[in-house]
Formats: C-alpha cells, sequence, structure tokens
C-alpha cells in the first residue's frame, strides 16, 4: 500500500486486523449503517493496518467501479464511531482502536505504471535491452 510504514506487523496485529476487516465487511454487507448511500455501493475492505499499540487502525478500501470514492471515504469515516461501537461488542480488547477509513489507492496505482508501459516509447525502450 502507499503510505504504509516498512516494519511488519506483528501476528496479533495482524490477526486483529483481520477480525475487524470481517466485522466491518459484515456489517457493510449487512447494511448495518446509517448512511443509505453507503448500503447502494458495493465495499470491499481491501487491507486493515492496525498500529504496534493497537489503539489505531486505518481501514482500505475500494468499491466495485472506483467511483465516488471521495463521498463514500467521507461517508465511511462519519460512520467510524457506530463501527467502533460494533467492533467493541465483538472483540474483547482494553481499547477499541480509532478508524480511518482510506481509499486503496494500489490498483489506481497498478493502472497507471500499466499505462506507462505500454506507452510506444516505453515499450520501445524495453525492447532495446
Amino acid at each position: 500500500m502507499i503510505g504504509k510504514t516498512t516494519k511488519e506487523p506483528t501476528q496479533r496485529q495482524l490477526r486483529i486486523g483481520q477480525e475487524i476487516r470481517k466485522i466491518i465487511a459484515g456489517a457493510l454487507e449487512r447494511g448495518e449503517v446509517r448512511n443509505p448511500l453507503l448500503s447502494e455501493h458495493l465495499i470491499t475492505i481491501t487491507d486493515v493496518d492496525v498500529s504496534p499499540d493497537l489503539k489505531y487502525c486505518t481501514i482500505y478500501f475500494m468499491t466495485l467501479n472506483g467511483k465516488d470514492l471521495g463521498q463514500i471515504e467521507d461517508d465511511l469515516n462519519a460512520e467510524t464511531w457506530g463501527l467502533k461501537k460494533l467492533i467493541a461488542s465483538k472483540l474483547k480488547l482494553r481499547y477499541t482502536p480509532d478508524l480511518n477509513f482510506r481509499m486503496d489507492m494500489t490498483f489506481a496505482e497498478v493502472d497507471r505504471i500499466e499505462k506507462l508501459l505500454r506507452d510506444p516509447k516505453v515499450e520501445q525502450d524495453l525492447k532495446k535491452e
């Protein structure tokens, strides 16, 4: 992911991240959010990063068609209180992490690189090697 730290997460961070991912994905799938606009989009939770102290959580998402990502990001971040409450009820942690939703730009970056590689000038340079 773009902007991620280079230090490898611990097994506990990974396990809690996966549990948070399941909880949020399930809530979105079942429409357990207050904002009806979120229910209209097919949102995929692509990754969850949990801080080493387990107090902060960044959730990366993407929509099926990649449309309205900015609006969906704002709407998801507006839902953090309810989602945090849901996570607290399902996970028994000392602290429920603060949630921050971000668009997953990995797919856009891959598309950009592929377009660059298909550029005739770049293809010509690659053939020389």
